[in-house]
């Protein structure tokens, strides 16, 4: 048991930490879908004629490891804050259960970034 005297800070400050590994994971999601998606744009250029550089055939595996990266951050900010969760007393939460939305925001974000690599693999 942590000693924090029942101090609502120690835990706010615990669900922002979190919250940042939350904004980080999906960031870099965003980031892979993006560059996995522009491969298909250059290959959309290359059927219409347009120029294209080359060597555009890496950018969806180049994507899926970021979205990969971005599942595996997103994993350790909520297993991190499970665990620090679990070592707080009831007493020291703001509410018996304030910690069952924001796990379940980050397992379903981890869950969709999985079917994110998916859809850009397949």
């Amino acid at each position: 048991m942590l000693n924090t005297d029942a101090d609502p800070r120690i835990y706010f400050a615990a669900e922002r930490t979190f919250l940042a590994w939350l904004r980080t994971g999906i960031t870099v999601m965003a980031l892979g879908f993006v560059v996995a998606r522009f491969g298909l744009f250059l290959r959309i250029l290359r059927a219409q004629g347009g120029p294209v550089p080359p060597g555009t055939g890496l950018s969806p595996y180049l994507g899926a490891v970021l979205v990969v990266l971005g599942v595996i951050a997103t994993g350790a900010g909520t297993r991190r804050y499970q665990k620090f969760c679990q070592r707080l007393g009831r007493s020291e939460m703001p509410s018996p259960h304030a910690e069952i939305t924001p796990l379940l925001l980050g397992w379903s974000l981890m869950v969709l970034g999985i079917v994110m690599v998916v859809v850009l693999l397949v």
